[in-house]
């Protein structure tokens, strides 16, 4: 077997990278048998690329329906989605979820919330397992959550017993929520 010059390898690398999966293959694949022994060793080193990859392609060539297909990866190829392999993910989203929901009380298909994807994300574990921000995104897409600014414009300080209301109020959706009673929750502002 005769290597290629070293301008040519050059030419070939840089060929190999600007193709898609299917199509390297198949280049390595060809080249390999256009160098006949020892031509697949070479030619995944040139590329470094997995000799098994390039066995693959060699059989794909000879493969009439394999040679037709239009996608890059057979019918269901591919890592499956986390809906689908990471069991409790749902429940594990709205549980945390449950305490930072707020929503339109004319509207019940509107609601948001006030943690952030990266917050969400830290705070679900399932089975051990982190989540990413695009899983989160996918999952506040799924669940109808809408994203919402705050208008405040101008900061209204600080006070001492700010956290007070929110504790007591806490409480009180907690009374309720175990005597089986109704919650609503209406935010009002004191007008001058």
């Amino acid at each position: 077997m005769n290597p290629y010059t070293v301008n040519i390898e050059q030419q070939m690398q840089r060929l190999y990278k600007s193709l898609n999966e299917k199509d390297r293959r198949r280049y390595a694949a060809i080249e390999a048998a256009k160098l006949g022994w020892g031509g697949i060793s070479y030619i995944s080193a040139l590329f470094g690329c997995d000799y098994y990859t390039i066995r693959f392609g060699l059989s794909e060539l000879d493969d009439e329906v394999a040679m037709n297909q239009k996608g890059i990866r057979s019918k269901g190829g591919g890592r499956k989605s986390a809906f689908e392999t990471v069991e409790g993910l749902d429940e594990a989203f709205i549980e945390v979820l449950s305490e930072y929901t707020a929503g339109s009380p004319i509207d019940e298909q509107q609601k948001w919330t006030n943690l952030k994807r990266h917050e969400i994300a830290q705070l679900i574990e399932v089975d051990g397992q982190a989540i990413s921000v695009t899983l989160v995104d996918q999952l506040l897409t799924k669940h109808n959550y809408r994203k919402r600014k705050a208008q405040k414009r101008l900061p209204t300080g600080e006070t001492a017993q700010r956290n007070e209301q929110f504790e007591n109020i806490g409480k009180l959706r907690k009374t309720y929520q175990d005597s089986g009673n109704p919650i609503v929750s209406m935010d009002t502002k004191k007008k001058n």
